[in-house]
């Protein structure tokens, strides 16, 4: 049986990991950047869960068409495979040890916060990956598993059927890390660090469902040899924390940096990022002086600048994904109408991400969608709240504000094939991608 190189790193990293007990925390002093990375990714799943149980009204809904996939009530984590300060990290923030531990529930889990998983139905296995991928399987057929946890408890566990389109954290060891592709879209950490309420966060699900299904048909189109069912994206699509999945990540995104296509959107990206930043000195300067109003205004148009930006950098069939954004927040909105949640939650959302300075992610939103979002407000007679989620300042006079600002380039002309897109190289189709490419095994490839 031939495996490809990666499935064996992911092997050698994974039972590594478990070949000789050390201490859960040696005392050591950690990185306090590090330690709030983990500490992040946990409050992020644990607000996601809830979303996630929340949004399968909508594919249960007969009225509303959407391709669908399984979730599960609870999120796992595991330490399998970290070394040093990862390790201890783990285990310091959020109890996690090599075993499959629950990190986050909906509630009505039959699991709870801090179980270990050490059998799904007639598996027992000392490997966390390989009951990962057992975990997977079970979720995927849909049907009722046992579940047997550390303490002898035996849990039956139902899979709930959602939009496709999983919604996903980056890893607290890669907490940049951002991917949109129409099977999964990964989030990179400034989400959480954003403090989502539930609504806030039911909007983030619900985005990233829209995204799959409004720009599915491009991104397919786009990519049409992906090979669906990689073991590396079903690990991921359980457990972002697993240490193998993290080295696979950055040898990736390493491979890609190498690439002058790639190197040369990061060099793009930084300058407009730059710009971004004068006009966040520049609001800091205007506060000396009292300027209130503007000095709003300043912090507004510099996140809309990162925030296209972050969206023009994209590569790949993540590219893709961003032609479609727009859309995506108008069916978020609708979805959120119909479970009766606040649809103005994505400008609150991105009103909290601005406070923050944070635009490297999908949520902050850059000119053209937060104008096109505004007349969906409209549309729905609420643009009286869109003006209060956003501090007061219509999108409209922002609009005119920036068209006398040097302007970030977001590539939103969909085309299958783009000369200058890193996609177009080897190693730059981005994380997702890459995992699905993955050759898994066979004698006959």
């Amino acid at each position: 049986m031939r495996w490809g190189w990666l499935v064996w790193l992911l092997l050698a990293a994974a039972l590594g990991g478990c070949s000789t007990p050390q201490p859960l925390d040696d005392g050591r002093t950690l990185d306090p950047n590090l330690l709030a990375s983990f500490q992040l990714y946990g409050q992020g799943e644990r607000a996601l869960r809830p979303a996630l149980v929340r949004s399968a009204r909508i594919a249960a809904n007969p009225d509303i068409e959407c391709d669908k996939q399984w979730e599960l009530p609870f999120a796992v984590a595991t330490s399998a495979g970290s070394e040093g300060d990862d390790r201890v990290a783990w285990w310091r923030t959020l109890q996690v040890d090599e075993r499959l531990t629950v990190i986050a529930v909906a509630e009505g889990s039959p699991l709870q916060v801090g179980e270990r998983i050490v059998r799904i139905s007639r598996v027992q296995e000392r490997s966390a990956l390989r009951m990962l991928e057992v975990l997977g399987v079970a979720r995927e057929d849909g049907r009722p598993f046992e579940v047997q946890t550390a303490d002898g408890r035996v849990n039956r566990i139902q899979p709930f059927e959602v939009c496709r389109g999983y919604t996903r954290l980056a890893p607290p060891t890669a907490p940049k890390t951002q991917d949109y592709h129409w099977l999964m879209s990964v989030h990179p950490l400034e989400l959480p660090q954003a403090g989502p309420s539930a609504d806030e966060a039911l909007w983030a699900v619900l985005w990233t469902q829209g995204l799959s299904e409004e720009g599915g048909a491009r991104m397919k189109a786009y990519q049409v040899t992906t090979q669906i069912g990689g073991t590396l994206l079903q690990l991921y699509s359980l457990a972002t924390g697993v240490a193998a999945v993290r080295a696979a990540t950055s040898t990736i995104l390493e491979e890609a940096a190498k690439k002058a296509g790639a190197a040369l959107a990061e060099a793009l990206k930084d300058q407009i990022l730059q710009q971004g930043q004068e006009l966040a000195r520049q609001k800091i300067r205007e506060a000396l002086q009292g300027a209130v109003e503007k000095v709003g205004k300043s912090q507004a148009l510099g996140m809309m600048q990162k925030a296209a930006a972050n969206r023009g950098a994209l590569g790949g069939v993540a590219w893709i994904a961003s032609t479609v954004w727009e859309r995506a927040d108008a069916w978020a909105f609708a979805r959120m109408r119909e479970l009766g949640a606040d649809p103005i939650a994505g400008l609150r959302l991105h009103q909290k991400l601005q406070k923050l300075e944070l635009a490297g992610n999908a949520f902050a939103l850059d000119l053209d969608r937060l104008l096109a979002l505004n007349k969906v407000a409209e549309a729905a007679g609420m643009r009286a709240q869109a003006l209060v989620a956003l501090g007061g300042l219509p999108p409209e006079e922002l609009g005119e504000e920036m068209q006398r600002m040097p302007q970030a380039s977001v590539r939103t002309a969909f085309r299958f094939d783009s000369p200058d897109d890193p996609a177009a190289l080897s190693g730059g189709r981005g994380l997702i991608d890459n995992m699905l490419h993955l050759p898994l095994a066979s004698g006959g490839r």
